[in-house]
């Protein structure tokens, strides 16, 4: 663990947005799963939800280049069930949708507890997921094309709610549970290690002040 490292972790999960996270509805194509998680990344979401999609997928890690490391991939098997699992934690579910009720996607307030919907290109967000989400948000366009690619959308939604959230200080200190993030710190830090203690159930080495593990670690 070099110096440089040590404070770059640090400083990322300091910036941590526990209560922002995004939850796609039926988006398949890994180029735009990929996307999304680098997306997350960018602004500080840690988890990324996503309705299991009918075809299935697999991640693309040349968008990503490496994000999917730092983002946790929560998988539902519905949209009712992400959307509902969210309200019950106190998020507010705000759709990328147009409906009669839609709001300009800069007048959301984004510093609450706020999960955003996003649905699969052409198709959007679903039925189902619109009508449980509690608010719709629309990026207002003025060109021959009626929608954005889905992580285009959603990188103009979410550097707006970066925008707000760093007027009111929500980036200047760690908002994260001092346990959950010892746990990422040492995820990020010791991937392997970490995997292997998880497969097995087994608690994380410690670490000393400088982020390098106390006792050498062998498994078995």
């Amino acid at each position: 663990m070099t110096p440089e490292r040590y404070t770059k972790l640090n400083q990322v999960l300091d910036c941590r947005q526990p209560d922002l996270t995004l939850l796609t509805d039926q988006v398949h194509k890994p180029r735009n799963i990929a996307a999304l998680i680098r997306n997350c990344d960018a602004v500080g979401i840690q988890q990324m939800h996503a309705v299991t999609p009918a075809v299935s997928h697999r991640p693309f890690n040349g968008t990503a280049r490496g994000s999917q490391q730092w983002v946790d991939l929560i998988m539902h098997d519905s949209v009712e069930n992400g959307v509902i699992s969210l309200q019950h934690q106190g998020f507010k579910v705000v759709a990328a949708h147009w409906s009669s009720r839609s709001i300009n996607y800069t007048d959301w307030d984004y510093t609450q507890p706020t999960a955003l919907l996003l649905g699969a290109e052409r198709m959007g967000v679903s039925t189902r997921g619109a009508d449980l989400a509690d608010a719709h948000v629309i990026v207002p366009m003025v060109g021959m094309v009626a929608s954005l690619n889905v992580s285009v959308a959603a990188g103009i939604i979410l550097q707006e709610a970066q925008r707000q959230r760093a007027v009111k200080g929500m980036y200047e200190y760690c908002r994260l549970e001092e346990l959950e993030r010892s746990r990422i710190f040492f995820r990020w830090a010791y991937p392997r290690i970490a995997e292997v203690c998880d497969q097995n159930g087994q608690a994380y080495p410690l670490l000393d002040d400088i982020g390098n593990l106390i006792e050498p670690w062998t498994h078995g």
